[in-house]
């Protein structure tokens, strides 16, 4: 990936709120409008889901889930240009008692202030979502394959 690419994606996990979380739902694939933070290091993606929603219970049937981030669409943008990385990987509960729950908790609640009621809910839990891979496309003729190495590095950018 070029210095480019690297700085557009972490610019995608940095500045976007929503993502579609995609799901196995009784063996199909199921597609949902979620909000989320990521890690400073984009070694986590987390979300604070609702067992109320289906994705949810989803998760917690099988954790295994993707996550696609794309691009504020612009009326004079052609979308097919937009800006996007799909990432796979698994999704578990974070405990309220892991020493990760704080500062992912803090994170979120930094990111996406409207939540914070939320953490108050006892339907509610925090997931952290670890990318296993994905790819990136920053626009025409820009795909990558993306490890969590080239997250790390975006990171950095």
């Amino acid at each position: 990936m070029t210095a480019d690419d690297l700085r557009t994606l972490a610019r995608l996990l940095r500045a976007q709120r929503i993502a579609a979380l995609g799901t196995l739902h009784a063996g199909a694939p199921s597609v949902s409008h979620v909000v989320f933070a990521a890690a400073p290091d984009f070694s986590a993606i987390y979300l604070h889901l609702s067992r109320l929603a289906t994705h949810t219970r989803d998760l917690l049937a099988d954790p295994r889930c993707s996550l696609l981030l794309v691009e504020t669409e612009r009326p004079s943008q052609n979308p097919l240009t937009l800006a996007r990385v799909s990432l796979y990987g698994v999704a578990s509960v974070l405990a309220p008692d892991a020493a990760e729950f704080t500062t992912a908790k803090a994170l979120y609640i930094e990111k996406l202030p409207f939540t914070e009621f939320n953490f108050t809910l006892g339907d509610f839990s925090l997931f952290r979502f670890t990318p296993a891979g994905g790819r990136f496309v920053g626009g025409f003729a820009r795909a990558h394959d993306v490890t969590p190495a080239d997250l790390q590095q975006a990171a950095a950018s």
